[in-house]
């Protein structure tokens, strides 16, 4: 059944006349734009007990304390935000005389886009709320981009979707996929992006941050997000920020020996290179919404599956809606200007190398080579051999299109294009679907063929379909 969506209005209208919710609002940076939608629909006396705007540096300081780095709009100031405002809600408002109130605090700290207009804007907003006296609360936490190129115009927005987001928290939240939609109501996509998100508290038990950094993508809501080990989303632009980037693309369905061997020797050749420094490296594990489709509607737990193996040993995973690389090495240059490697396979290779993925561009191949090579990027391949009698296959004897040869002789010449010649060879043969048959099927022998571990986690999680195969009984 389809949502149906209130005004702006009167989402805050139906907070303001609902007795018992109560609590303060604290906004740095663009102003009193969500408390001010309150204050505009009737009614706020009952909702709103503070409204506050600590604009000036030294007195946020002297409220939330000094953040090591010195900035404001980050989520660490956002935190401390949420913690200071509702502690202060629960010692200052009697809850003997409010038996039925229900506590909430929204913060948001924002930059807009500044008179020069060479800095877009961007903002994090939370809401830590509780859904029955006494509870303890929940959190939401997300960070936005804004796209508009107006400060006024990027306050608006803001405005607009805190009134969605404190509406959500106590309407919408039995549904984390609805309430993720709820947060761009009378809002156009093209204003602001929403990149990252989780939630916490009582009422979001169950509820995995992975999944809903799946749905921004599914959404279009943003094309990349990034989660960590924790299973927690992390934020694209303070992880990447200046970083030597190294990322493997790949289904993961499951990982294999074959995966890690190609990130272990691709890893070690990337900090060969004089431009990298091994303390400045971010390496990401890289799955393609295109590939989490190859067999029709992306399957949630079948993603889970892949994640959870990754996050447990250890990984940070990428999921982008890039299926071409030029799109990857485009996004990944938003953050930094220093060096970045991508491992590939040879039949990768061959895929960048094929003209009709880039039927869409003007300039053709020729520009998706100029966007991913006018970066400072090299690429690590990992010999293919399919079979036992196959050749083995790297850039050396890989075929290219005539027409491209020069292209792609000139790359491998200037080493922006370099085969990992210390590969594995007794571990060629592995490949990630045949893995997941003999998982599926029962057959013996799949283990070898995956990392240390990773056999017990499949085992003992009954990850990728795995059954336990009972063993037949013996004849008495």
């Amino acid at each position: 059944m389809e949502r149906y969506i209130l005004t702006t209005q009167q989402k805050a209208l139906k907070i303001n006349l609902n007795s018992q919710i109560y609590g303060t609002f604290a906004e740095i940076g663009a102003g009193q734009e969500v408390v001010r939608h309150f204050f505009r629909a009737g009614g706020a006396s009952g909702t709103v007990a503070k409204a506050m705007s600590a604009y000036d540096k030294d007195f946020s300081d002297a409220i939330y304390g000094r953040e090591p780095d010195g900035r404001y709009v980050t989520e660490s100031r956002l935190r401390k935000m949420l913690a200071q405002e509702y502690r202060l809600v629960e010692e200052r408002i009697d809850r003997s005389k409010n038996p039925d109130k229900c506590f909430f605090t929204y913060a948001n700290t924002v930059a807009t886009i500044d008179f020069a207009k060479r800095y877009k804007g961007h903002g994090w907003m939370g809401c830590k709320f509780q859904l029955t006296p006494d509870s303890p609360p929940n959190e939401v936490i997300f960070h936005v981009r804004l796209k508009e190129n107006e400060a006024v115009l990027q306050q608006e927005t803001i405005g607009i979707m805190g009134v969605n987001l404190i509406y959500a928290c106590f309407h919408i939240i039995n549904d984390p996929n609805e309430l993720l939609k709820s947060l761009y109501d009378n809002l156009s996509r093209d204003k602001v992006e929403i990149d990252m998100i989780n939630v916490s508290g009582p009422d979001f038990e169950g509820v995995d941050n992975r999944l809903l950094s799946l749905q921004l993508i599914k959404n279009g809501f943003t094309d990349a997000v990034i989660f960590g080990p924790d299973g927690n989303n992390l934020l694209p632009a303070g992880l990447l920020y200046k970083k030597n980037i190294l990322a493997l693309r790949g289904s993961f369905r499951p990982v294999t020996k074959v995966n890690m061997d190609m990130m272990k020797k691709g890893y070690e050749y990337f900090l060969r290179d004089p431009r990298v420094k091994k303390d400045n490296v971010e390496v990401l594990f890289e799955i393609t919404l295109n590939n989490l489709r190859a067999e029709g509607e992306i399957d949630e737990q079948d993603f889970l599956d892949r994640a959870e193996i990754l996050c447990s040993l250890g990984y940070k995973v990428l999921i982008s809606n890039f299926q071409e690389y030029y799109k990857l090495v485009h996004y990944f240059s938003e953050f930094t200007k220093a060096r970045m490697g991508i491992i590939l396979g040879v039949s990768s290779l061959k895929d960048v190398f094929n003209e009709k993925y880039y039927r869409s561009l003007p300039g053709g191949i020729l520009e998706a080579m100029g966007i991913m090579f006018s970066r400072d990027l090299k690429i690590y391949v990992y010999p293919s051999k399919p079979t036992e009698d196959s050749p083995l296959e790297t850039t050396q004897n890989m075929w290219v299109h005539p027409r491209l040869r020069p292209l792609f002789e000139y790359l491998t010449f200037n080493g922006r294009i370099k085969d990992i010649e210390t590969y594995d060879p007794n571990i060629l043969h592995i490949f990630s679907p045949r893995v997941l048959r003999m998982i599926k099927k029962g057959e013996p022998g799949w283990g070898d063929m995956l990392p240390e571990g990773v056999e017990e986690i499949i085992r003992s999680k009954h990850l990728f379909g795995y059954k336990e195969v009972e063993a037949p009984a013996e004849n008495v």
